[in-house]
């Protein structure tokens, strides 16, 4: 998996009609600088400026993927946005002369074959990874699609399809490191049943569409009436002996090319998350609003990551940078009331401290005889004399002054501490201490979940 940001390594220019609007449009796809992202602009429009292809901007997700940023709308972005993501393309500038993207033959394989060839420059500075931690799950109640996010320390993705067709059955359908996205995802087809065709039409839709930019699916013959309406729409006279089976082709690219089709699409949803995701990614019956809606909560969990500070990992092998003897040359506090039990990392503004919590604690024979819990308050306490130790290291005498709680504030709990936990403990300076008052910002984790948070103010006084 590179680590460093791509960009292409030339422009690209296609022509064609938009799959919904009809309308004819050119299409320019240019490289971009470092963090620059995937953008696009409408060049058809003056004084248009570029805008993300984000989640963000979703406004419509029937029958395709539409972006519309102040007022200026870009249709069916999906395949383009799929073919840059997965080929790894992180920064690169779409301009397009009209309201959608051209729909070509109905895949992604125009973008990708051009990309795949030239391959992708490299840049220098780093790209940006949403490491999935916990299962992340978003279920559609009215359609009954599902998507469920796994960790892993890889991308994959799984798409399972159900449209109660006798033509195409169930299909699976899968994209990893070992699979050939140009060769095996790009170049599977939008596909259509035909009763949905005429349904269709009458919402404004599928203007640009046509037997060559879609495979067309039968579920059954065709009725006098229907023959006629579709050789009308299409100007083809080959209606009158369909039977149920593939209209237009003698035979899909692949067995399971419908399900191939649904994984390109959510491969481009799934790049307006605007990061690139470490886990396995399992979707049931996926389709552009379950699709956009996962990347939204992706996106939303990429950037608490990225406003967050870094969390403390506590390595059981690492020697302490304080151990329990120098915890005590520091600290006043005894057992049962000592609340760290190793310094794991510090510096001059930020420390962080150990606890271990064990059933043998006094509290818990009554806090609760049978759910023991830490209580909050002993929490707090933990997390003040951590703060105390990076006070106490800087005097020169230790020894001959203690910490004082002089306000608390923004105190939360977000998880119960129990028997078995190791709070990992972090203070971090707020502000220089001023006339014997030390401000700091305190969390507390269990594993990677913040379990407690508070401001701290405390004094430092001299022992008498």
């Amino acid at each position: 998996m590179q680590d460093k940001q791509q960009t292409l390594k030339k422009i690209y220019t296609f022509e064609g009609r938009g799959l919904h609007s009809g309308k004819s449009v050119l299409m320019r796809i240019l490289p971009a600088g470092e963090n620059h992202g995937i953008k696009i602009r409408r060049s058809d429009i003056e004084g248009s400026l570029p805008f993300s292809a984000s989640v963000n901007y979703v406004t419509n997700t029937q029958r395709g993927t539409v972006l519309e940023h102040k007022g200026e709308l870009v249709s069916t972005v999906e395949h383009i946005l799929s073919a840059l993501w997965t080929l790894g393309v992180d920064n690169a500038l779409i301009e397009v002369d009209g309201p959608e993207i051209p729909i070509l033959d109905g895949s992604a394989a125009p973008y990708a074959d051009a990309i795949w060839a030239d391959g992708t420059q490299a840049q220098q500075e780093e790209r940006c990874y949403l490491t999935v931690k916990e299962k992340i799950f978003y279920k559609e109640p009215q359609s009954g699609s599902e998507i469920t996010i796994y960790p892993d320390d890889n991308f994959s993705a799984e798409v399972m399809i159900d449209f109660n067709s006798k033509v195409l059955g169930n299909q699976y359908a899968k994209f990893d490191n070992s699979v050939n996205y140009s060769t095996e995802i790009a170049c599977c087809r939008t596909f259509v049943f035909l009763h949905d065709i005429e349904p269709l039409i009458k919402n404004n839709l599928i203007k640009g569409g046509d037997l060559n930019n879609a495979v067309v699916i039968a579920e059954r013959g065709l009725t006098a009436t229907e023959s006629e309406k579709l050789q009308e729409i299409f100007g083809k006279r080959e209606f009158d002996s369909i039977e149920s089976g593939y209209v237009n082709i003698k035979e899909p690219k692949f067995p399971n090319e419908c399900a191939r089709h649904k994984l390109l699409d959510l491969l481009g949803d799934l790049s307006l998350s605007g990061v690139r995701i470490k886990g396995r990614v399992i979707a049931h019956k996926p389709g552009h609003k379950i699709n956009t809606e996962i990347a939204k909560i992706i996106k939303k969990m990429a950037n608490e990551t990225l406003n967050s500070k870094e969390i403390p990992q506590f390595d059981p092998n690492a020697l302490p940078v304080i151990d329990i003897n120098g915890i005590k040359k520091l600290l006043p506090h005894r057992p049962p009331f000592l609340m760290v039990d190793r310094i794991i990392q510090m510096n001059k503004e930020e420390v962080v401290g150990i606890k271990t919590v064990g059933i043998n604690e006094g509290y818990f024979i009554g806090h609760f005889p049978d759910e023991p819990v830490m209580p909050g308050v002993l929490i707090i306490e933990a997390m003040a004399q951590v703060g105390g130790i990076l006070v106490m290291n800087d005097l020169d005498e230790p020894e001959r002054y203690s910490t004082y709680f002089a306000k608390i504030d923004n105190a939360k709990f977000k998880r119960k501490v129990v028997p078995g936990d190791v709070l990992v403990i972090k203070l971090t300076l707020t502000a220089p201490m001023r006339r014997s008052l030390v401000y700091m910002k305190g969390e507390v984790y269990v594993g990677n979940t913040l379990a407690c948070e508070a401001d701290l103010v405390a004094q430092v006084i001299k022992n008498k």
